[in-house]
């Protein structure tokens, strides 16, 4: 394996947007052996922290815990323990700290681990026994929590999209450069085998000239209707116990608190995420960029329109159409169109993938059938999207979606939001990320940070 950077520098924490002290109190830290790790050596083991707990954030967990040499000891949450989460989980740092608890004593014949639960992700950050975390929140704080965990010395493997903004995007992968960490975007369609041949198959040609990418999201599941019917505005209840709402909503203005705010829901309102545009989009589009080769560009014109709801809690955008056209001429067009996925238009066939599930189809069928040859661009397989993750950690070679390729699908989905919002087309430099002669555009490529947050 390859030496991991020096202790002592990769654990050099600067602190973010705070100047106030931590008083930790840090639990004892068992072997490798009783937390059931078996022979793995001290030196290839991988301590975890898992920031965010709600339902995502336990699947992420639970994966990591699965892989032989990590050991999570640490969860962070800034509620308690709650049942609102859509579809009726229940989640929160108690819920995951038992999780783990429970997943270490089976393994090491009734032998209890000891998890330690954080409300402040600094706190955990602070931690110098931790390699790597988990940053599993609400789409506004993933940069923040990212870039502090880079600057403390951690991995990061950042649930997707990377950010709720380009500005914040960019941000990430500067600190994710100049700490020298691993980043994962948590782009997972990525790591799918179906996925990468037929991006092989687009980028060898095997299509003639790709010109169109068709990008296909419908919006027709129970939680977009149930989203689509909300009138108004719900009225502010009181925060319930064991939920610390300010640190919720963080850089985010102050508003009032309802359980539809958060718990899922908090996707469909802007200051929070990108509607079904970075949910989804974030996936579909990511596989764009990876077919076409433009994982570290995006295109020059922006056209998209949607509509909004006018006086509601979720301001984000449905019934939307966009087209974005690249230098070298290539239009990606996207509709609420089903199937769920992203077709490849060339000159000599086409190939769909689907999203999820990874299933191809293909015009002639015999592409399917095509073998990459050993001289042709070829892109590897992934052994799963947090496995690779593990693997980089230890490799220290970059995984299948790096900072830069989440940051660059990410701006995307934020641009076509961008032009919905402003009800005409922008042109985007991708060199430069600006939107050229739009004083008003440029202005919504990062956030008004509440204080004290700030990039």
């Amino acid at each position: 394996m390859t030496q991991r950077s020096n202790h002592s520098t990769r654990r050099d924490f600067v602190k973010y947007a705070s100047t106030a002290p931590l008083a930790l109190s840090l639990p004892t830290i068992v072997s490798a052996r009783s937390l059931g790790l078996g022979a793995v050596p001290p030196s290839d083991r991988i301590v975890m922290g898992c920031i965010g707990t709600g339902g995502m954030g336990l699947h992420d967990m639970r994966v990591m815990m699965r892989q032989p040499e990590v050991q999570v000891v640490a969860v962070c949450d800034v509620e308690t323990k709650s049942n609102f989460y859509h579809g009726g989980t229940v989640a929160g740092r108690e819920v995951a700290r038992q999780i783990v608890d429970d997943h270490y004593g089976k393994n090491t014949s009734g032998t209890s681990a000891q998890c330690a639960a954080y409300v402040d992700f600094r706190e955990l950050l602070q931690r110098d026994d931790i390699d790597a975390v988990t940053v599993t929140t609400p789409d506004h704080w993933h940069a923040l929590i990212s870039i502090a965990a880079a600057q403390a010395g951690k991995d990061i493997y950042c649930e997707k999209p990377l950010a709720n903004s380009v500005a914040e995007g960019r941000a990430v992968c500067t600190a994710v450069t100049e700490n020298q960490r691993i980043l994962q975007t948590g782009s997972h369609e990525r790591s799918g085998s179906n996925a990468r041949f037929a991006a092989e198959l687009v980028r060898n040609g095997r299509i003639g000239k790709l010109h169109t990418i068709r990008i296909q999201m419908p919006c027709d599941e129970s939680h977009h209707l149930a989203v689509r019917r909300c009138e108004g505005f719900p009225p502010a209840l009181a925060v319930p116990e064991g939920f610390d709402y300010d640190r919720w909503l963080g850089p985010a203005a102050q508003a009032a608190y309802t359980p539809q705010r958060c718990h899922f829901w908090w996707r469909f309102i802007l200051s929070y995420g990108g509607g079904e545009m970075t949910d989804r989009g974030a996936h579909v589009i990511d596989l764009a960029q990876l077919a076409a080769g433009f994982d570290d560009t995006g295109p020059v014109e922006i056209k998209a329109a949607g509509s909004a709801a006018a006086n509601s809690l979720y301001d984000s955008y449905f019934d939307y159409e966009f087209e974005n056209i690249y230098a070298n001429g290539v239009r990606m067009i996207g509709s609420t169109s089903a199937p769920r996925g992203v077709k490849f238009e060339g000159t000599d066939g086409w190939i769909f993938v689907h999203v999820h599930g990874g299933k191809l189809e293909s015009e002639p069928a015999s592409l399917l059938k095509e073998t990459i040859g050993e001289h042709e661009i070829r892109l590897g397989r992934s052994p799963g999207h947090q496995r690779n993750f593990l693997d980089s950690v230890k490799s220290r070679q970059a995984p299948v979606a790096p900072a830069e390729v989440g940051h660059r699908t990410g701006t995307i989905c934020h641009l076509n939001n961008i032009a919905m919002r402003l009800g005409r087309p922008i042109k985007w430099d991708p060199v430069k990320e600006v939107i050229e002669n739009d004083d008003e555009a440029n202005a919504l490529l990062g956030p008004a940070m509440r204080e004290p947050w700030k990039l």
